[in-house]
């Protein structure tokens, strides 16, 4: 492909909105346009990255024994109503009347229509197990759309679901995907971890993250440095500590601590640890004000509270509950003298804490030497409500935990009966009973894994492809190719045999000055660069200078295409 016959749109600076690397580095190198919040074209050059993720899912899907299908994007909102997730998704489901004034959804994903065609086309055991699947436009109302196509309202998706007779079946169904998403972001030649996660709105038995690895990255992940362990900060579990409560060593005091209304303040003051405070986390839920305790250097996990029983639909309590419950305004708040009916629940950590300081219950005080039993009741509960820090034992028993960021580009979801129990989808079963089919669902955010990409691979020039989603394999720069007809003539005849070759080449035949020609080659990230000017020719060479090398070398002009045959995997 020749530069004049393709349309290459590049901008020196990313405009103001683009907020970290990929989007800034999408829009300058022309891959995408911005149309509107959370709205973007894909132009050509972004077009052929994008098509070439889909190839490589819909192989692997198809590898698989996944059945490709097109599902409507408009969907009938009855389907939703069914399920009860009409109203759950809330105001991040666009939805919309027809001239009839029936009611529809832009579908944000296709759980309902898919098992409403299995449950009118599915009757029998002998058709199972199927998995069908879709690469498909997607719409969620973000609230605030950002980070480009990472987060944007239209979106390409590709989504499986699997149906089978039992739990076992569903299982191996679970399996062949995990398998399958491995093979496609290995083949991508993306760094990424497999890590447990939260079911999340979609619900179900156990699910997966994909995480693409990268310091930008939305996600916390947690791994161990000795195990395949990996989990979500929100998943990951923090041990309870194996030594027992120490008896009390202190006596209770009532400490002044004006205008100090934080665990840090507190300590400093103190001249104490971090780690010997305790701050409560008040919340409403179960119809009433409850207090968590939590070691004051520790941060509270929001997935893991919710997982408290009773805890269903739970929030934060406002400041006029706390005080009502309390008669103490918020950051002097303890567990020593709270009235009996509040339930108290208190991390692994705290469980085990003796001597420690947490608030009085009255403004501008703390206590010191506050230990359970002697003090303050036992917990009711005693729970894992924390998040994961480097050095937490991993819960497998191997190594240490440490703290990693990533993309969530895939998801795989076990989901048993939810659905299909829900939209009345049953098969008759080899004994002649009616039963509910077990289900899975596996998604890939194919335009989010560009985007990815991007944040993972790049350097301060610009984009650094992973050679399988790189748009061009090879660009040739040739220097005054507009002025010299030996340049233009070697360069003319490399492009020709490369791209006979099957290799994707693209030649800048603009005659532009060189620095312009390698700014732009180098942004838009192509792995590999050949670069032709009269100097070389006389010495009948040419450079050749991978992208992630930082120096150029020389190469007989007779055999550049047998020297790139050696970097090129596939080439001929």
């Amino acid at each position: 492909m020749r530069i004049s016959k393709f349309y290459l749109s590049t901008l020196k600076e990313a405009p103001a909105e683009a907020d970290i690397a990929s989007l800034q580095l999408m829009l300058r190198a022309g891959l995408i346009k911005r149309l509107g919040a959370g709205l973007y074209t894909w132009m050509p050059l972004g077009l052929i990255t994008l098509r070439k993720v889909e190839a490589i899912v819909r192989e692997e899907m198809n590898r698989a024994g996944a059945l490709e299908v097109v599902m409507p994007v408009i969907q009938p909102a009855e389907l939703w109503q069914e399920t009860g997730r009409f109203e759950k998704m809330g105001a991040n489901m666009l939805r919309l009347k027809d001239r009839h004034e029936r009611d529809f959804v832009v579908g944000p994903t296709h759980e309902e229509v898919i098992t409403d065609i299995v449950r009118r086309e599915i009757r029998s055991y002998r058709q199972l197990p199927v998995n069908f699947y879709q690469i498909q436009t997607k719409f969620r109302d973000e609230i605030r759309p950002r980070f480009g196509v990472m987060r944007a309202r239209e979106f390409v998706m590709k989504d499986a679901y699997s149906f089978d007779i039992d739990e076992a079946g569903m299982l191996r169904s679970y399996q062949a995907m995990f398998d399958a998403y491995t093979r496609i972001f290995t083949r991508m030649g993306l760094r990424f971890r497999a890590v447990d996660a939260d079911m999340g709105a979609i619900g179900g038995l156990s699910s997966h993250e994909f995480q693409v690895l990268a310091d930008t990255g939305e996600d916390a992940i947690a791994y161990s440095n000795e195990s395949d362990y990996a989990a979500n900060l929100e998943t990951a579990a923090a041990l309870a500590p194996r030594l027992a409560r120490p008896a009390p060593m202190e006596a209770l005091s009532r400490v002044p601590t004006p205008g100090m209304a934080t665990c840090e303040e507190v300590a400093k003051l103190l001249q104490l640890p971090l780690s010997r405070t305790v701050k409560c986390l008040m919340v409403w839920a179960d119809g009433r004000v409850q207090m968590l305790l939590l070691r004051g250097d520790r941060m509270g996990n929001e997935v893991k509270i919710g997982k408290l029983p009773g805890f269903d639909g739970w929030r934060w309590a406002t400041d006029a509950e706390i005080v009502a419950a309390t008669a103490c305004k918020p950051g002097y708040l303890g567990p020593v003298g709270i009235a009996r009916e509040m339930p108290l629940i208190a991390d692994h950590e705290v469980a085990v804490m003796g001597d420690f300081v947490c608030g009085a219950n009255e403004p501008d005080y703390h206590l010191r030497g506050v230990n359970f039993g002697r003090d303050c009741r036992e917990p009711d509960v005693v729970a894992d409500i924390r998040n994961v820090v480097p050095g937490d034992p991993s819960p497998d028993g191997k190594g240490t935990l440490d703290i990693v960021r990533g993309i969530e580009v895939g998801h795989v979801f076990a989901l048993g009966t939810l659905y299909s129990r829900a939209l009345g989808a049953t098969f008759l079963a080899a004994d002649g009973q009616s039963k509910v089919l077990q289900m899975g669902c596996y998604g890939i955010g194919v335009t989010r894994v560009v985007a990815a990409a991007v944040e993972q691979n790049h350097d301060a020039r610009g984009i650094v492809w992973p050679e399988p989603l790189a748009p061009f394999a090879v660009a040739i720069a040739p220097v005054a190719y507009d002025r010299s007809d030996a340049v233009r003539a070697l360069a003319d005849r490399v492009h020709d045999e490369l791209e006979a070759a099957g290799v994707e080449v693209l030649l800048d035949d603009r005659g532009e000055r060189p620095g312009v020609m390698f700014a732009d080659l180098e942004l838009i990230g192509i792995p590999h660069r050949i670069t032709i000017g009269e100097r070389g020719l006389k010495d009948g060479t040419v450079e050749y200078q991978g992208r992630r090398e930082t120096a150029a070398t020389a190469v007989p002009a007779g055999e550049i295409a047998a020297f790139l045959r050696t970097r090129l995997p596939g080439a001929a």
